[in-house]
């Protein structure tokens, strides 16, 4: 195994950042709905809990709320555990790998989905994620115990899905430490640039104008955000303190594939989601400050 001093600062993370998009284009894609529709389920808020929750089995909407962080409770309780009348985890977690699989066939082509490079990406993803460690993290630990997908591209997807709960348990690990509730880590994140816009978080997760305003103050009484609800000196070296500590505790699967094969992963996972993001991915109000 290589020691963790062995990979360039930020290996890990810069890996992770260019494998997610191609976990997440499902999300985004008209294919989720329409494959959970046919299933009874016909609200976006519910097809989200219902296809992300699933691996966890039928659970409720403390289990949503809590592993999601940053949705209302509220929001959450008016699809949970009402969406598992509609149908069954098992038949949600088929749902979502058929229309993960459509999704991909649709953005990057048969060509890249066959070629020798999606098995080797596959291969890598799932050799990091071998290293991942199920304790404290849920999301990860359930989608664990889901069998792998045959065809390489599917199989890459599902090892990206490990690789982004993974990180994303131990990123709320960090923000608990933080002391930053679901709210104050949307808005924090907004502030920064780098996460979902105003609207996106308006549109999805249940929050009012006058939670977020709240919010605000809160963190501007911690000196974390000035008056033009910008990010403080202070703000911003808590978003860099969030990312090293969330790297800290997502080092064992990079640590694992060692840095040949994190270089190797990061340059394989950068031209499948450039061409899934070319390819019109995500709408571009999703994210941003707006």
């Amino acid at each position: 195994m290589t020691s963790l001093s062995a990979l360039p600062e930020h290996a890990g993370r810069h890996c992770h950042n260019v494998i997610n998009p191609l976990h997440s284009t499902h999300y985004f894609s008209p294919d989720l709905p329409a494959e959970l529709a046919k299933l009874g389920i016909d609200n976006r808020s519910a097809a989200y809990f219902a296809a992300r929750g699933a691996a966890m089995g039928a659970v409720g909407p403390g289990t949503i709320t809590a592993t999601f962080y940053n949705f209302k409770h509220e929001l959450v309780a008016q699809h949970v555990p009402q969406v598992w009348s509609a149908a069954s985890p098992e038949a949600v977690l088929e749902a979502r790998l058929r229309a993960a699989d459509s999704t991909l066939r649709r953005l990057l082509g048969p060509e890249a989905l066959e070629s020798p490079e999606m098995a080797e990406a596959a291969k890598l993803a799932l050799r990091a994620a071998e290293a991942g460690s199920r304790h404290a993290r849920p999301l990860f630990a359930a989608h664990a115990d889901l069998p792998v997908p045959d065809a390489p591209h599917l199989a890459y997807w599902h090892a990206a899905t490990l690789l982004r709960e993974h990180r994303g348990d131990g990123h709320l690990m960090a923000l608990l430490d933080a002391e930053l509730d679901g709210l104050e880590a949307l808005v924090t994140h907004n502030a920064s640039g780098r996460g979902m816009s105003y609207k996106g978080v308006m549109q999805t997760r249940g929050w009012s104008q006058e939670e977020w305003t709240q919010a605000q103050e809160r963190l501007r009484a911690r000196g974390l955000l000035d008056a033009e609800g910008e990010l403080t000196e202070a703000g911003v070296q808590l978003r860099k303190d969030l990312e090293h500590a969330t790297d800290r505790l997502d080092r064992a699967p990079y640590e694992h594939l060692g840095a040949e094969g994190v270089a190797r992963l990061t340059d394989l996972a950068a031209g499948f989601a450039t061409t899934a993001m070319n390819a019109g991915a995500f709408p571009a109000s999703m994210f941003g400050k707006g």
